[in-house]
């Protein structure tokens, strides 16, 4: 077998620098041809580093055998990767996955060595209880992503835990000179060129002040950097950051990485959603751009830059980061490293479509095949084609294409396709130069004296405190939002009062995310979220509301529209929900106080979801608004979701103080009653739940143990932090109300509801029963639950008896519910709503022992076509009653979404659907309960 052999032509076709190894090692060539066909993994490379490996255990240890072997690897590994690449065996996961993996062992085999050579003079780094402080590696850029290609230099930046004093050698020096000894020595070990070549070439410049920082600094020292000098191109630098020594199989591998992620973490991705770090890529990218062009006018047969140009791979790579250092801090599913695995997450968010996805990854692999075939050729780190044609003609071959013109025609249509999207990502357009200009029109608008409400609130807040402690940008760009806001009013042609209405409200949105330099960023950046906000605006003041106090919502008139709808999915929508809900609570439980982390998820994730439905109940982004009874549906499946969590969350707190096993489900469970039990929660509905426990009468503390459990559970979902309440929680339907215990036996309360015994429930508790139902906790107590509650609702009544503690129960209603305003009260007048559900409790008491139909908690409307079906009353009044209950409903939300606290409407204003609904309810109810 020669150098000869056809099958390592396409080396001799493709690469000079192959060619002259192959002419030099020729017994090389037998290798080569018998590990053609198998993957080059991590046991591949092992072998091949065997030879440096075993210069480890040799006394003393001799440093220039260990660099040899070690560029002698290198290149037996270059010449197999280019092979089995130019032969159509390897793909670019293979090639780069193995250049990562040989750099990070052959880093490992240096220190490793280096240690062992350094120890007898100078020791090593101890920690106060006397273990080894090894020196901390971070592999940045490709190397930390695991995207290493075949000529890259490797950035790496070297970290140590703690000062102090060698010990253990025959003199002791601090431990920052040591870790500055062994950082020497790695490099040289590593870059020194000799006969055999080089392993890697070494940046150090992403280190905590570069070039003219010390080689090495402290895990203190990096964090008062990161604190005090951080710009934003090193947290763009420091997501690809991973650490690469002490490796997995060393004592101090879990102590190191805690330290260094405690660290990077936070200064890499923030908390909140950070709009503001897109004008500081963007303006890194044009840094970047300038320097090449530069670049290509010294050296024009360097103009062709396939990584830095238009459309080149780092485009592909700021538009992943740009979405991890945007979204990341709320988000740990985009806490990943390598390039395409982020684009994927972002695709999987709705955050880019599947069309946009399919572009940047075939273009991010083919522009990397093409690198690589570069780099082939002399080793040597270049991004840049060759100019003449018969060089660009070798390298059209070696990319599988039939000739030149088909190569750049390929070739420009992938830079095409990744410019575009990079442009429409960072709003490189006109409309980007404009949102950031700063020429007059920006800075001295004022609102039309027509708009008497918005002229006083803008004059109240020029020269304001408040307006004096914003910086240049945010105070321009408040009023060039507040300029466009109004040119936007303008257009839609809206009555003079109706658009005064709109831009204050716009206006206390904008004041109240002032000083959040990322909000007012996010609607400068993304021009077109205005006329979505515009649209809330005018639409409802709660929402209004509920965006000034929650404004990362903010977001969600952004990207809350490309997600499918919990109609459509229910079940794949709430799980994956519930999925992401726990894969932010247990990041959370991994740093900081967890209790108060974990709440705010809960909330922010409800505050979302919730804002979510409200959009789509008012047609905004959506071809038509969502139904009143799916809205309902939809927040009443969100806090049954919400409630489902947090009871996970909570048990292990209490099983805990009290020594049980917390991956023991409670026998526990909630039941929801009220609008919650009948499925018709509001936006601003207080929850009326009640807590079940199931325990053997031997367990004494079982009473005592779930009530804390009840108490936390109410703690979390009530407390106030920083991301607001959760819910209202109302738990005064349980046994014997307010002055009951919190926590109930299912024993106790199945004796309670039957009457059996001298403590019973009253005929209102049986009413509260109708709507009740089963929604988070143990199944089983659940399943015992309903059981209960078919058996009280379908025993036998006495017929006046019960119409005559109906009637009573309603009047002290009415009587905790006065109007003497002359408005009719939606809800509580007579015909309104109240009657329509007293008219249903009546008939699932009075007849659910005859008619079985009638127990299952099918809501009102359902219940009253049942009745109907029965026979029970009237089928085209229970039909008109039914409508009139959706009306109601609908009437209900938007006067509580245009703010106002009672459902009221002046008799002048009701129409003749609304007047028609009354009517029917009082028949019905007549009918009903006042007919004997």
């Amino acid at each position: 077998m020669t150098i000869n052999d056809s099958r390592l032509s396409v080396l001799h076709q493709h690469s000079a620098y192959a060619s002259r190894w192959l002419a030099a090692q020729p017994q090389w060539a037998e290798d080569l041809i018998g590990g053609i066909n198998t993957p080059i993994n991590s046991l591949v490379i092992e072998k091949l580093l065997e030879p440096a490996s075993q210069v480890l255990s040799q006394e003393p240890i001799n440093l220039e055998v260990l660099g040899a072997q070690l560029r002698v690897s290198r290149q037996k590994l270059m010449l197999l990767l280019a092979l089995r690449d130019l032969s159509g065996f390897a793909d670019v996961f293979e090639v780069t996955e193995a250049m990562s993996y040989f750099a990070e062992k052959a880093i490992a085999i240096g220190i490793s060595a280096l240690h062992k050579d350094m120890y007898p003079l100078v020791g090593q780094p101890q920690s106060k209880d006397g273990q080894f402080l090894p020196l901390i590696v971070v592999g940045m850029g490709k190397l930390g992503g695991k995207e290493l290609n075949v000529s890259s230099d490797i950035d790496l930046v070297f970290l140590y835990e703690e000062d102090g004093d060698t010990q253990g050698g025959v003199k002791s020096i601090s431990h920052h000179e040591w870790y500055a000894r062994l950082g020497k020595k790695l490099i040289a070990l590593l870059s020194e060129l000799k006969s055999e070549g080089f392993v890697f070439r070494v940046d150090m410049r992403l280190r905590p002040n570069g070039d003219s920082g010390p080689l090495v600094c402290s895990l203190g020292m990096l964090e008062e950097y990161f604190s005090v000098q951080g710009r934003e191109w090193e947290r763009y630098a420091w997501i690809k950051g991973r650490m690469i020594y002490p490796t997995e199989l060393d004592l101090a591998h879990a102590t190191s990485l805690k330290g260094l992620q405690d660290l990077v973490r936070p200064f890499v991705y923030r908390r909140y959603l950070d709009f503001g770090v897109i004008a500081a890529i963007r303006e890194l990218h044009a840094q970047i751009q300038q320097e090449a062009e530069k670049r290509s006018i010294a050296h024009p047969e360097r103009a062709a830059d396939i990584k830095l140009g238009r459309g080149g791979i780092r485009e592909i790579e700021f538009m992943a980061q740009m979405f991890q250092l945007v979204r990341g801090g709320q988000d740990p599913g985009l806490r990943i490293k390598p390039t395409l695995e982020v684009l994927k997450a972002v695709h999987e968010r709705n955050y880019i479509s599947e069309s946009d996805l399919v572009q940047l990854t075939d273009a991010y692999l083919y522009l990397r095949k093409l690198e690589h075939r570069l780099q082939y050729w002399e080793d040597a780190q270049t991004h840049h084609l060759p100019g003449d044609d018969a060089s660009q003609g070798r390298i059209a071959l070696s990319m599988g294409h039939q000739n030149l013109d088909e190569f750049r025609k390929v070739l420009s249509s992938h830079r095409a396709n990744v410019a575009n999207l990079f442009e429409n990502a960072f709003v490189l357009k006109q409309q980007g130069v404009e949102a950031e200009s700063s020429d007059e029109a920006s800075t001295i608008w004022s609102p039309s004296t027509d708009y008497v409400e918005l002229s006083e609130r803008w004059a109240a807040w020029v020269g304001s405190a408040r307006q004096r402690s914003l910086s240049d940008t945010a105070r321009r760009r408040f009023i060039q939002l507040m300029a466009q806001s109004s040119e936007h009013v303008r257009i839609q042609g809206w009555a003079l009062e109706q658009a005064d209405r709109v831009m204050v409200r716009m206006m206390n949105l904008l004041d109240s995310i002032s000083r959040r330099a990322s909000y007012l960023a996010l609607l400068v950046e993304y021009p077109n979220i205005l006329g979505r906000l515009i649209d809330l605006m005018a639409a409802s003041k709660w929402g209004a509301d509920y965006l000034i106090k929650h404004p990362h919502l903010l977001d969600d008139l952004l990207n809350g529209f490309g997600q499918y709808s919990p109609e459509d999915h229910p079940n794949v929508y709430w799980t994956k929900l519930r999925s992401q809900i726990n894969v932010l609570l247990d990041d959370a439980a991994q740093h900081g106080d967890q209790a108060e982390l974990a709440m705010d998820i809960l909330r922010q994730t409800h505050h979302t979801e919730t804002f979510l439905t409200l959009l789509a109940e008012l047609g905004i982004g959506r071809d038509k608004p969502l139904p009143i009874e799916k809205v309902s549906d939809r927040l009443s499946a969100l806090a049954d979701l919400i409630l489902g969590i947090t009871l996970e969350r909570v048990w292990p707190i209490v099983a805990n103080k009290y020594g049980l096993n917390p991956n023991t489900p409670p026998a526990f469970a909630v039941i929801a009653y009220g609008k919650l039990g009948g499925k018709e929660l509001g936006y601003a509905s207080d929850l009326d739940i009640v807590f079940l426990y199931d325990a053997p009468d031997s367990d004494q503390g079982a009473s005592e143990r779930y009530a804390m459990f009840a108490r936390r559970l109410i703690a979390w979902l009530t407390a106030s932090t920083s991301a607001g309440v959760l819910f209202e929680i109302d738990t005064r339907l349980r046994p014997n109300g307010a002055a009951g215990l919190l926590v109930t036996s299912i024993d106790a309360f199945k004796r309670y509801q039957l009457r059996e015994g001298d403590n019973s429930a009253w005929l209102w508790e049986h009413q509260a029963l109708t709507r009740a139902r089963f929604c988070a906790g143990d199944v089983m107590i659940g399943q015992k639950f309903e059981e209960i509650r078919s058996e009280v609702l379908a025993q036998p009544r006495d017929e006046q008896l019960l119409k005559q503690e109906i009637l009573s129960m309603r009047k002290k209603v009415s009587d905790g519910h006065p109007n003497d305003s002359g408005m009719f009260d939606i809800k509580h007048d007579s015909g309104g709503m109240v009657d329509i559900e007293f008219i249903v409790q009546y008939l699932v008491l009075r007849f659910s022992a005859e008619h079985r139909k009638l127990v299952g908690n099918w809501g009102n409307i359902a219940l009253l076509g049942y009745a109907a079906e029965e026979k029970l009353i009237p089928e085209g009044l229970a039909q008109s009653v039914a409508n009139a209950y959706r009306l109601y409903r609908e009437y209900q939300h938007r006067i509580r979404l245009d703010g106002a606290d009672k459902t009221r409407i002046h008799p002048d204003l009701m129409d003749s659907s609304l007047q028609d609904a009354r009517m029917a309810v009082t028949t019905l109810w007549q009918k009903v309960l006042l007919t004997q």
